[in-house]
């Protein structure tokens, strides 16, 4: 994946290559965003859906038997790879309902607060230490998604809320993939997911009904699709090259290539109080991450052997 001489010339590789995926991948993941969002103006959330995770998972299919990794498929079946997917059901489709009823760089923005959550999940749940200074770029997180979210009367949207349940169940989706063995391919939990995500999707659109779709919306599906699969594959290509701890907050370039992406299509533009909501949960996480990495470099240390 992703091991062709020429993506190594021109990236290089390392922690270098690892950056630059990421990077890449998260572009990937808002152009797909953006193009979904823009076939959503004609044909219902449903059917959307279930047209690009069909594609989705013929391209994953094709590419599991270009690459050898046949055998895989039967993987899909395990059953911490079908529970990942099943949370991810819903994960999806409320996000994507949020995307179809809000700015693109807002709703992407609450998706970021994702490592703040996880942080207060594990020490809540899971009982892992977390220290008083993650927990306070937490709460300054929260506060940051309460200004992108605005509870208020005057102006409220709803679908922020959505966005921030999508959120909820993302978390619990990134926790059930520690549960998911180390030789499963990436590709088998991909195609599990496009499945799952299609079934539900499928008893989504059976209470919305099909609409005729023309050449111009099955070409966004069709770049909806081709893009969410490319990105999957950087993301994953991203984290094993070089340190995670280093490459990791390069996601939040996601942020930029959303509001860029918002800006350019749909001339959306966040308002102040949105705009400081977005700089204080990117900074919190950015935060949160490089604790993270601290404590992990004191581990490491006080696991060193003494002589």
């Amino acid at each position: 994946m992703f091991t062709q001489p020429l993506f190594a010339r021109l990236f290089g590789t390392g922690t270098r290559r690892g950056i630059t995926s990421m990077v890449l991948g998260m572009a990937a993941f808002v152009t797909n965003d953006s193009l979904i969002k823009l076939a959503s103006t004609t044909v219902p959330t449903g059917q959307l859906i279930s047209t690009r995770n069909i594609l989705t998972a013929v391209l994953l299919l094709l590419i599991m038997l270009a690459t050898g990794q046949a055998a895989q498929i039967r993987r899909c079946m395990d059953r911490p790879v079908m529970t990942r997917s099943a949370i991810d059901v819903v994960a999806t489709i409320l996000y994507l309902i949020a995307l179809f009823h809000m700015p693109i760089g807002n709703v992407t923005a609450i998706n970021m607060s994702t490592p703040l959550l996880l942080t207060a999940v594990v020490a809540i749940f899971l009982h892992i230490p977390v220290g008083w200074r993650r927990w306070t770029a937490v709460v300054f997180g929260f506060v940051g998604v309460t200004l992108i979210v605005q509870p208020r009367a005057e102006g409220f949207n709803a679908y922020a809320l959505v966005a921030l349940a999508s959120t909820i169940f993302i978390v619990a989706r990134d926790l059930s993939t520690r549960r998911i063995a180390r030789d499963v391919s990436s590709l088998a939990v991909a195609l599990a997911n496009a499945i799952f995500v299609l079934v539900g999707a499928l008893a989504l659109s059976a209470f919305e009904g099909w609409v005729a779709v023309g050449w111009h919306e099955l070409l966004l599906l069709g770049g909806a699709s081709l893009f969410l699969i490319v990105g999957y594959l950087l993301i994953v290509d991203a984290f094993r090259h070089g340190d995670i701890a280093t490459i990791s907050p390069f996601r939040y370039t996601g942020l930029i290539w959303a509001l860029g992406a918002g800006y350019l299509v749909w001339g959306d533009i966040p308002n102040t109080l949105a705009f400081a909501g977005i700089v204080i949960v990117v900074g919190s996480g950015l935060y949160v991450l490089h604790r993270e990495r601290i404590r992990a470099r004191d581990e490491a240390t006080r696991s060193e052997p003494v002589e």
